[in-house]
This record gives structure tokens, sequence and C-alpha cells, in this order.
């Protein structure tokens, strides 16, 4: 098994996120799947496996934290639009950097929008939302934040610490969509979920005490 990095789609290097995620409808599926392999017994060598790609319904991504590390299950089938637009993020390295600004102890985790430092991390472009697609917020999924506008998700995410299904969606009235599940290193966001929290940046609780932060997104490949 390897850990690779995603890169960034060709001809989006240097583009606004706001255009990357609008140029991101126009990229074939696999282009955010190709993956530029690491390391030395690796430099140079490239896979981008299309074809592969295309019919991959559940890529794998492994986030390294300073908690440790977790890998996730892409639902890509289920939430295509959230999942290609969270491996465009991951492999522009939108994420790296970030931490898991609210921590709420038996119920989520939840980073991808501000640094260490407090300095908001937003993009432009807004998800329509995917949350009817049959999949649930159980223990161990990752799904996306937003506001009170049920299609207001952009980069921030959470994972379920235990199942929330009040965050499914019902009739008349939407929910949050879930796009993968961790399939290892639950016991890391189980720690993270268990840190202690208090006042932090321009939030008045759950921000942890020791801030988590992410290192690294890759792609996980056989």
């Amino acid at each position: 098994m390897r850990y690779t990095r995603i890169p960034t789609p060709p001809g989006s290097e240097g583009v606004p996120p706001s255009a990357k995620a609008r140029r991101l409808r126009s990229h074939v599926w696999a282009a955010a799947l190709c993956v530029l392999a690491l390391g030395a017994g690796a430099a140079g060598a490239q896979e981008p496996a299309e074809a592969e790609a295309e019919m991959d319904p559940f890529p794998r991504v492994r986030v390294e934290t300073t908690a440790g590390a977790f890998t996730l299950e892409l639902f890509a089938n289920d939430a295509p639009l959230t999942v290609q637009q969270f491996l465009l993020l991951a492999g522009s390295r939108f994420y790296e950097g970030t931490i898991f600004h609210r921590v709420v102890q038996d119920f989520v985790i939840q980073g991808g929008g501000w640094s260490v430092d407090f300095q908001e991390r937003l993009i432009d472009e807004t998800l329509p939302n995917e949350s009817g697609n049959g999949r649930s917020n159980v223990r161990g999924t990752i799904a996306m934040a937003r506001t009170g506008d049920p299609h207001s998700a952009k980069n921030q995410f959470y994972i379920n610490l235990q199942d929330n299904v009040a965050l499914n969606p019902r009739p008349g009235r939407w929910g949050y969509a879930v796009f993968g599940q961790v399939v290892s290193g639950m016991e890391v966001v189980d720690e993270i979920g268990n840190r202690a929290t208090g006042p932090g940046g321009p939030f008045d609780r759950d921000v942890p005490a020791a801030p988590v932060i992410i290192e690294r997104v890759l792609r996980v490949t056989e």
C-alpha cells in the first residue's frame, strides 16, 4: 500500500479557489484522482489510470494530522460533486495547515476552514446539497458542514463521533451530506474528539486547547 499526493488537476495551478471549483465541473472525474508517486523509489512516476479512476466508486485518502493519521473511503457514486471538490481541494493542498477548530465530545470534530492562527480559509464555490443519497450520519462518517442554507457547503467538513441521525434529511428538511467514512484510524478521530476545549480565535468554545493540524491529505494506492 502506498500513500501518494493528489495533484492539482491540469491547468488549475494558480487559479483562485472559486475558479478552480468551477473548472472542476469541466474536468473528467479522473483528473482529480490522478496521482504523482512520492519517494525516491517512485520519483517521476505517474499513475494516470484514467479508466480505472473513473470506475473507482470508493477512492481512499489518508489524512495525516499532528494527532495521528486516519484513512477515509469516499463515496464517489453517492456524492460525486462533493467528493470531486474535496479531492480538488486536497490536491491543491488547501487543507494543509488547517485545524480541527470545533470539537464537541460525543458529537463531531469539524475542520478544513481555519488555519492554526485562526485565519479563515474559504472558497467562493458552494455545493449543491447531496444529503439525499441514502448515506446516514452514523459514527465514523464524514460529511459537509454548512450554514442554515442547505446549499451553502464549501470546504469545511466534520466527522461523526457517534450516530447523529438527526443530521440526516427528513421530509421537508435538508440534511448534511455524507460523502465518506473512516476505514482506519478511528482511534485517532476519537482521541481528537476527547481533547480539552475552550475559547480560541473568534470562537467562544469547542476549540481544542492543543491545536490539531492537518499536515497532508494523500491518495491511498495499492
